[in-house]
């Protein structure tokens, strides 16, 4: 299984906790490998500072995810969280996965600003809202450069399940699975060149 990190990954390496439950700040108590002298927490209220140890970077949690790619390509497919742009191929796809990693690894400060911009990978609904002519002409760009097929995509809900839009060079596969959307199951099945979307059957 490949994971890759998305928006809320990186904004909890950058202690921006503004989705966080109050259960998820109590599940990070007692996390080894934290101290609660770290000068980094100190403006933090005090439920949410254990979490912050664990996901500021270098820290326990945030190595985890550095393991993480954000953008991945499996065979002709092109997996990421909001969207790649043709500019996001001309600065570097495996270039923002390596900055993304060494920010979570507390090498580097700040990610780069190219993947966290509203526009960035982890962030844009170009291709997951209503795309039109121009966004789909954007898309096959951004394809061709990678030399993809297709995209899959998550990040924005899609109420009627999973989607595909401009002539199925894009799957939205976000169903909403939390309780708060409480969507259905699917799963977006690739085989060579047959793509499927899979649904839970009915009770």
């Amino acid at each position: 299984m490949i994971a890759l990190n998305g928006n809320h990954e990186v904004m909890n390496v950058q202690l921006d906790f503004r989705y966080v439950t109050e259960g998820g700040f109590r599940d990070f108590a007692g996390v080894p490998g934290t101290s609660l002298a770290d000068p980094r927490i100190a403006a933090l209220p005090r439920e949410a500072q254990i979490r912050a140890l664990s996901f500021a970077p270098g820290a326990p949690y945030a190595r985890k995810l550095a393991r993480r790619g954000t953008i991945a390509m499996v065979g002709d497919t092109l997996f990421v969280h909001g969207g790649v742009l043709p500019k996001h191929g001309k600065y570097g796809l495996g270039r923002i996965n390596r900055e993304i990693s060494a920010l979570m690894n507390g090498g580097t400060p700040a990610p780069p600003a190219i993947a966290t911009a509203e526009d960035g990978p982890i962030w844009t609904r170009r291709y997951s809202a209503a795309p039109d002519q121009e966004d789909c002409k954007v898309l096959g760009e951004a394809l061709s450069a990678a030399s993809a097929k297709r995209m899959v995509v998550g990040h924005t809900v899609q109420r009627g399940g999973i989607s595909a839009a401009c002539d199925q060079r894009v799957w939205r596969i976000d169903v909403g699975l939390s309780h708060y959307y409480g969507g259905d199951t699917e799963v977006l099945e690739i085989a060579g060149d047959t793509v499927k979307r899979l649904r839970k059957a009915a009770p």
